[in-house]
Formats: structure tokens, C-alpha cells, sequence
């Protein structure tokens, strides 16, 4: 453990470089073995970065969402294979796009059910925005025609979004998008909760995750960490933060791929759980053979060629994670099966059950850098085991 020097002068390196701020978590065998926190959480009020600074999840959300889905899996609630027409019957009759090799294109009747597993790994066809095809620009319609009606439930946007023809017959692909929203609205109609109740009973109770959530309580917005981007003159400036209007305590709309707030020290122990094979303080929140299964690969050779960039380098996609497959392609000595996930702002979580590892790293950048820190800091962590 004396090398632990080696991730303080990394954080170091970040804050020096290309952020304000950062803060990392690393356990070991249920005991914290790293924190630190470096730079500013808010650089204009001179406010330092500590354990009490909060941050934006944004996709890292996904990993509490599809977790929290599966204590439903777990109790008999649904199956994988099931159509999700059963559970959500808006998407019982599906359209997919199609293009002739002259370009024209047009939308045909789906061959196949999109399947609870679907949602799950995103091989729903189900994209979000980015993107130019027809799936795509009927996505930006819907949620722009929501935004412009004003506030909305996440029930309401998955009404919208069902009526979307697919990218690709389910199934067949991989793509990024709206599929964990949809997880949690299974999660709301099966168990008669909205998601950010589910949540809060079934995990941030149990946890006692005071600091994360999807509504300010408390002091909480005083502690929220501003947003940095490069402004016109190339330096780090505060920036107008996406969705943040939803952590008012009037807002109506819970996401399922984004909307939780939380701290490194917080979210710590819902990813120290994970590596635990779901134990906390002597009581099972998740099967330990629940968590074999969300973080095993669920993807076929042709759709690990969608999911994979030089950043998921070595890695599947399994339940809602990432999950490492191939350490000589990822570049670095992680164990199989080592999973997590990765926010828009920075936030990045790795969750290793062979080491009972967990890492939690933030900051609030956009572009995040998960590039340039993430792989870092992984390296840095498995390097002092």
C-alpha cells in the first residue's frame, strides 16, 4: 500500500491540467483504502473539493437503475427473455427503419419483440439523439416537442419514445440511448413506485446514501459543484449544467439514464456493496449470483463492434456495465468480470467482486476526459494492490 503517493500526484496531475476539481474513493475488502480530494469544487467562490461535494451522476445513474431493476428480476417479477410488450404494452407493435441500397428510406413492421434483456444490454434499437437517421431525428422531435409543453413524467416519455420506428430489429445491434429510461419505467409499473422511490427504499435506505438522490434536500444544491467547459478564450469556465431544473423538489420527471445526484464517499458504498457480492453491514441487498449476471458480456460478436472504442477497449457490455473480457486488449491487468460505468461530466465507477475493489472518481468537466483520467487511474489503483 505505499504506493498509494502514486494516485494522489495522478489527481494532482488532473487538477493542474485540465480540471478544477476531483475526488476518488478506492476500497478494499469493504475498508477504504484511498480518498482524496484535489482542486476547487467551485473555483469562483474558492470553495475546496472534499468529501462532501456533490456531483452529477448523469449515466453513471444507469448502474443504481439497472441494479435496482434487477432486485425485481430477483423476485420473480420478470424474466429477460420476456417480451416487454408484457409489461409495457406500447412497445407490442414496433416499426424498423430500413434503407434500400439506393438510400431511400422507409419503415417496416419488426420481425421481433423487443425483450426485457433488450433494455438492459441496449440492443433495443432505441438510440438517444445523436445521429442523423430517421430514428434518430424522430427522438430529437419527441423530446423536443416535451421540453417545449413543459415539465413531464418519465412515463410520459416513454409513451412518446415507443412510438419511435427503431434503428435496428432488437436484438441485432447495440446503440447508446433511452433503454435504462425504459428499465426504470418497468421498474415504476411493476412495483407501483415511481423510480426515485424504488430507489431510495430498496438501495439509498438500506445504503444510507444521505448525499445522493434525485431531488436537493437539505443543503444540498449549496453543494452541488458547478459545471466547467473550455470557453471562447480556451480556458475552464463555469457552464449551464443539462437537467439540473429536475433536482428541484417541484419537478415531476425521475430519468433513468440520468438524474442522480451523489459524492465519491456516497456513491462508494453502493459500488463497495457490488464488490461485496452484494452484502452491507451483514444484510444482502442483491444476490451475489444477480451480480455474476448483470456484469457478464451479453453481446455477440457484431454488436461488441457498435459498443467498442478505444475507450471500452477489451470490454462487453453486460446488464447496464461495461465489463471486462479481454485485459490484454483493455491494456491493463484488471480481473475478468471487473465492471462499472462512466457520466457524462467525469464520474467514473469500477467495481472489481475478484478483488472486492471498488473505484469511485468525480469531477465536473465537460468534455469529461474519461480518456485521459479514467484508464489512468485504473492503472494507478491496480498497480498498489
Amino acid at each position: 500500500m505505499n504506493r498509494l503517493h502514486n494516485i494522489d500526484d495522478l489527481l494532482k496531475g488532473f487538477v493542474d491540467n485540465n480540471i478544477v476539481g476531483c475526488g476518488c474513493v478506492v476500497t478494499k475488502n469493504g475498508e477504504t483504502m484511498y480518498e482524496g480530494y484535489y482542486g476547487y469544487a467551485d473555483r469562483e467562490q474558492k470553495i475546496l473539493m472534499n468529501d462532501r461535494s456533490i456531483h452529477r451522476l448523469y449515466s453513471t445513474t444507469k448502474v443504481i437503475v439497472c441494479t435496482a431493476a434487477m432486485l425485481l428480476f430477483e423476485r420473480g417479477k420478470f424474466l429477460l427473455n420476456d417480451p416487454l410488450h408484457l409489461y409495457l404494452p406500447e412497445f407490442k407493435e414496433m416499426q424498423v427503419v430500413h434503407t434500400s441500397p439506393n438510400g431511400n428510406v422507409h419503415v417496416k413492421p419488426a420481425q421481433n419483440s423487443i425483450l426485457v434483456k433488450h433494455i438492459f444490454a441496449m440492443t433495443s434499437g432505441i438510440p438517444y439523439e445523436w445521429g442523423e437517421s430517421k430514428t434518430h431525428q424522430e427522438i430529437t422531435r419527441i423530446t423536443g416537442e416535451l421540453s417545449k409543453q413543459g415539465p413531464h413524467t418519465l412515463g410520459q416519455l416513454i409513451t412518446e419514445i415507443a412510438k419511435v420506428p427503431l434503428l435496428f430489429e432488437p436484438g441485432t445491434r447495440w446503440a447508446y440511448g433511452y433503454s435504462h429510461d425504459i428499465v426504470a419505467r418497468l421498474v415504476e409499473v411493476i412495483s407501483g413506485l415511481t423510480i426515485e422511490q424504488f430507489i431510495q427504499k430498496e438501495l439509498l435506505d438500506p445504503l444510507q446514501m444521505k448525499d445522493t438522490g434525485y431531488r436537493f434536500k437539505e443543503d444540498v444544491k449549496s453543494r452541488l459543484v458547478p459545471l466547467y467547459a473550455m470557453d471562447d478564450n480556451n480556458e475552464l469556465a463555469p457552464t449551464l449544467a443539462q437537467k439540473d431544473e429536475n433536482f428541484d423538489s417541484s419537478a415531476i420527471y425521475n430519468g433513468g439514464g440520468l438524474g442522480i445526484y451523489s459524492t465519491p464517499r456516497d456513491y462508494t458504498k453502493f459500488a463497495q456493496m457490488l464488490a461485496n457480492g452484494g452484502m452491507s453491514d451483514n444484510y444482502q441487498i442483491i444476490g451475489k449470483k444477480t451480480i455474476d449476471l448483470i456484469r457478464s458480456n451479453h453481446l455477440n460478436a457484431a454488436q461488441l463492434e457498435d459498443f467498442n472504442n478505444p475507450y471500452t477497449a477489451g470490454y462487453g457490455y453486460g446488464l447496464g456495465v461495461r465489463t471486462l473480457i479481454d485485459p490484454v486488449a483493455a491494456h491493463y491487468g484488471g480481473s475478468l468480470g471487473e465492471f462499472g460505468w462512466t457520466g457524462m461530466s467525469g464520474t467514473y465507477a469500477l467495481i472489481d467482486p475478484a478483488e472486492q475493489l471498488s473505484i469511485v472518481y468525480m469531477h465536473q468537466r465537460i468534455p469529461n476526459m474519461e480518456l485521459e483520467h479514467h484508464l489512468r487511474l485504473r492503472n494507478v489503483v491496480y498497480s498498489c494492490l
